[in-house]
């Protein structure tokens, strides 16, 4: 449920904040990095040390540079967090599940917010970015999701575009070492699961997202776009230019895809989990005959995988391994 605030109290609130998280030293500094970010820029004169994630994309980023010293909270998790990363995600308080509220962050006194999705950034999710920068707080939104969710996409998204955020969170923090070192790393991992598909380049990937009436697919543009373009292989849906569009089952039947990739999403939604959508391919009259459902040609792929973050570079190692192991049989 979204936090709503009178006037009055947002005003307090903010009055009391601005003392918290203003620092007129560093206000009045020139910035050390100035980074194009969306529709704004994100200047900092000196690399924070109270940095909020809003988004579990942006915190394993984060975690993964080594940053959890400079963390203070994080909040929105879908999925349990990377097992790699659970030491060090373990010593930044958690402030929500979910969206947490203005008080909560503000409470934490950061000199960053950073977050993976412009919902976050408004006022029915957490705050607009107008409203942290009012308080002297820099925000940073993920450069894969300065539009809404729901806009079209001119240009897909890319793998260069994750590889960016990274190092654009490196220079913020001024660990940009850390941050080509961990580029280098996705990219020798992308190159590996590469080698592995080599021979299943003709295959055609669906992915299903969320609901068993009128289903949510991948399109061409978001992270499993960027799978199936890093492995060679054709994703059912390329020809629609929505991260996310809404189709039929029928239309499902006549693409006859060879391999299935289910979401399986930790939200309690029609359709959601894998559990859902197993059964729904196995008894649904239709769905039951399509050749990849009878040979039981799927997989299932956690929603942060789904979604545009370092997760994606794991969904193409998992793709690509379920691609060899088809290519064997």
């Amino acid at each position: 449920m979204f936090r709503l605030w009178t006037r009055t109290s947002s005003m307090l609130l903010c009055a009391a904040a601005l003392a918290a998280c203003s620092a007129p030293a560093t206000e009045s500094a020139p910035p050390r990095v100035t980074i194009p970010n969306c529709d704004t820029e994100v200047a900092v004169s000196e690399p924070p040390k109270r940095a909020v994630s809003l988004n579990q994309s942006t915190t394993e980023i984060m975690l993964s540079l080594g940053l959890a010293d400079r963390m203070v909270g994080t909040a929105t998790w879908t999925d349990p967090v990377d097992p790699a990363l659970a030491a060090d995600n373990a010593r930044v308080p958690r402030l929500s599940d979910n969206n947490p509220s203005f008080e909560s962050v503000l409470a934490t006194e950061p000199d960053a917010v950073l977050g993976a999705y412009r919902a976050v950034f408004t006022d029915e999710g957490v705050a607009s970015r107008e409203r942290f920068a009012e308080l002297g707080v820099p925000t940073y939104l993920s450069p894969s999701n300065c539009l809404p969710e729901e806009a079209p996409l001119g240009e897909p998204v890319e793998l260069d575009d994750i590889y960016r955020e990274v190092r654009e969170i490196a220079a913020i923090f001024d660990v940009t070492d850390r941050g080509e070192a961990l580029v280098a790393q996705l990219q020798q991992r992308v190159a590996a699961a590469r080698a592995k598909a080599v021979a299943a380049q003709d295959t055609s990937v669906l992915f299903w997202f969320a609901r068993t009436e009128s289903p949510y697919v991948a399109g061409s543009t978001g992270s499993p776009a960027i799978m199936t373009r890093a492995l060679g292989v054709r994703n059912a849906y390329d020809d629609v230019t929505s991260m996310w569009p809404q189709v039929s089952w029928e239309d499902v039947l006549a693409r006859d895809p060879d391999l299935l990739v289910l979401g399986d999403l930790t939200r309690d939604g029609e359709g959601d989990s894998l559990a859902a959508k197993q059964e729904f391919l196995r008894t649904d009259p239709a769905m039951s005959r399509l050749p990849a459902v009878a040979a039981g040609d799927w997989m299932p792929m956690t929603g942060t995988e789904m979604n545009i973050s370092l997760r994606t570079i794991t969904g193409i190692e998992r793709l690509a391994d379920r691609l060899a192991e088809l290519e064997r049989r």
